[in-house]
Parts: structure tokens; C-alpha cells; sequence
């Protein structure tokens, strides 16, 4: 079974190529062309330069990843597109070119959930049974989700304002330490002092499962706001601050998970983090920690494999093909798909959750 899955939901283009024999999955292709040079000047990212960056290189990316796995159209199972959520003129471009070659191979084309393909990277490169519980957090995303099966997710939780990629974002621009912020808060924050700033932990301690961060963004602003400039020292310190919170209270909304985890699925052995910010070490070790200390696997993607990428757009695809779930040509592009429909809508600030 092989799969051409193609990733288009932000402002990075991708395409790969995703293979699942008697072996197991083996990823013969994975291309990503990043839009980094063209955002950075605005400190984040630009719709509608990202959906001309995907029209202008998706094409070549693709005949890239056909070539690198050795084969042809005529070779694939499926094509697979991200379709949502994302930026709507990114996935226009990327479901338009999945359904194309679809039509011009006469294969079966896949209407990719981004955030399912995260919620299943773990299982492209690590043996993964259902249900386990996923911590996805990334820049425009922060849910808990227990992960019972292809399709069928339980959303424990979410962020009722900002998430904690988008924190980073924001906080590292304040620290004039551009974009993206993740990355250069991590770097920045390497032998800085955590102590030396006091930032709030959003929920820490409270019941439940949901996040914030808006408050978090307030306080870094007010003490950048209170100084003329920052030394060198002062920022590795904000930095490390910064990083702290944002994994304390990460953790902190992931252990009253695995709690509820116990209680209602306690025949998941599993706790996943996935999505861009899943690639950062502190946050990885505290959630080892956390799962460790629950009797709980913990897995993780390579990082590779937790920012966006079309591979695991093409895993999602070969985990829904072989279910017999593939999508018509009419298939809609959806800035916004939730992954558990029956969940109550995101209650906001001021709103009753």
C-alpha cells in the first residue's frame, strides 16, 4: 500500500511518500519547503503569501518525492491531502493538486484531517495500539484528546484563548527574537535562570482539562514594557521563564488527563505528545516524567516528524485506506474541522466553559 500525501494547511509545503508492507511503515519520500525567509519580516505568518509560495513549488515537490521513492502515479494506492483545518487558501492549493492526481491516476483521494494526521504520526514510527491519550499542542492548536481509534476521538480539552505555540510566537517577537518563536525561545533560554522572572501558569491547579495562555503573553509584555531595553542576561532569563511556564502548565493540564485517563479508559497504556511544539526538549522530558510516574509508554514523533509534513498526511491517508474510507472529488476544504464533533463549542473569555 503507498500513499502521496501533500500538506499545504499553513506555510509549509510539503509532499511524501508513505509506504506499508509486511515490514511495516517505511517512509520512502518526506520533501518540506519551508516559507520561513518569506514570513519572518512580519513576524508571522502571511495567508495569502503562503498560498502563492504553495502554488509556486508544491508541483515540483511533488515530482520531487515520485522520484526520490522511485516511482510513478501509476504506482500509488491513494493520494492523500491535508483538507483542514488551516489556512484556506494553503488547502485549497494542496486538496486541488491531491484531487488532480487522483482523477489523472484513477485513485482513491483522501481528505486529510491535519490535526488526525498528528494525532497518528506516533503510530507511522512507533508499535502504537488505541486508545491512547494525546497532548497535541502546536501554534494554532492545544487539545487533549483520548485516541480511541481512526475517526473516533474524545476531546478532554482545549485552549480557551490563545495556544502554547502561538505563546511562543508572540513572547519571542516581544524578546525581539523573531519568528518562529518556539525554536528561538528554546535557544534563547540555554543557560538562562527561570527564577529570575515571575510569569503565572494559566489553570495551574484547577479541575479539568483546558488551557490558557493570554495571561501568560500580558505578563511578559508588562515586564518588557517596564525596561528600556534587555541585556543579553535578562533575556536568556525571560526566555528560560517563558519556557518554564509554558511546560508547567502543559504538565500540569496533561496529569489531570492521565487522571481521567485512569478512570475511563485505564486500558490505554500510552501518553503521545504530537505537533510542533512536541519537539521541544523540556516539554518532552516533563511529560516522560509525568507518564512514567502513571505506569504510562510515553511516545513522541522525531521532531522531523512533529512540525508539519506531508509524511504523516500520507500515514493518515493509508490508516483511513485500509478502513475503506476515502473521500469524493467533492470534498470540501475546511479551515475549521474539529476532531471530536460532539464536543461543546471552545467557551471563550467571560463564557461558562
Amino acid at each position: 500500500m503507498i500513499v502521496l500525501g501533500i500538506e499545504t494547511s499553513c506555510d509549509e509545503t510539503a509532499a511524501a511518500i508513505v509506504a506499508l508492507g509486511d515490514g511495516g511503515p517505511q517512509i520512502r519520500a518526506n520533501l518540506v519547503a519551508a516559507q520561513l525567509a518569506l514570513h519572518r519580516p512580519y513576524g508571522g505568518v502571511v495567508p495569502e503569501i503562503a498560498a502563492r509560495a504553495h502554488l509556486d513549488c508544491l508541483d515540483r515537490l511533488v515530482a520531487e518525492a515520485l522520484a526520490e521513492a522511485r516511482i510513478g502515479l501509476g504506482d500509488i494506492d491513494a493520494a492523500a491531502a491535508a483538507a483542514g483545518p488551516g489556512l484556506i487558501g494553503g488547502l485549497l492549493v494542496g486538496t486541488m493538486m491531491g484531487k488532480g492526481i487522483a482523477w489523472a491516476a484513477g485513485k482513491p483521494f483522501i481528505a486529510v484531517n491535519h490535526l488526525e494526521a498528528h494525532a497518528l504520526a506516533a503510530r507511522l514510527v512507533h508499535r502504537l495500539d488505541f486508545p491512547y491519550l494525546l497532548l497535541l499542542v502546536s501554534g494554532g492548536h492545544c487539545q487533549l484528546l483520548c485516541c480511541a481509534g481512526v475517526g473516533r476521538y474524545t476531546r478532554l480539552g482545549t485552549t480557551l484563548d490563545d495556544a502554547a505555540g502561538e505563546a511562543f510566537d508572540k513572547t519571542a517577537k516581544l524578546l525581539g527574537l523573531g519568528y518562529p518563536g518556539g525554536p528561538a525561545i528554546e535557544r534563547a533560554a540555554r543557560g538562562g535562570d527561570p527564577r529570575r522572572f515571575t510569569l503565572p501558569r494559566p489553570l495551574k491547579g484547577r479541575d479539568g482539562c483546558d488551557f490558557s495562555f493570554s495571561g501568560l503573553k500580558t505578563a511578559v509584555r508588562h515586564i518588557v514594557g517596564a525596561r528600556p531595553a534587555l541585556d543579553r542576561a535578562e533575556i536568556a532569563d525571560l526566555a528560560a521563564a517563558i519556557e518554564l511556564a509554558i511546560c508547567d502548565t502543559l504538565a500540569d493540564r496533561t496529569g489531570n488527563a492521565v487522571r481521567w485517563l485512569e478512570r475511563h479508559r485505564p486500558q490505554a497504556r500510552a501518553l503521545v505528545v504530537a505537533g510542533g511544539v512536541a519537539a521541544n526538549l523540556r516539554l518532552r522530558r516533563r511529560l516522560a516524567g509525568l507518564a512514567a510516574e502513571a505506569g504510562l509508554d510515553f511516545v513522541a514523533p522525531p521532531p522531523e516528524l512533529c512540525t508539519d509534513n506531508a509524511a504523516m498526511i500520507a500515514w493518515a491517508g493509508i490508516e483511513r485506506l485500509r478502513l475503506g474510507l476515502t473521500d469524493g472529488l467533492d470534498a470540501p476544504a475546511r479551515p475549521r474541522w474539529p476532531l471530536d464533533a460532539a464536543a461543546p463549542p471552545r467557551p471563550g473569555a467571560g463564557v461558562k466553559a
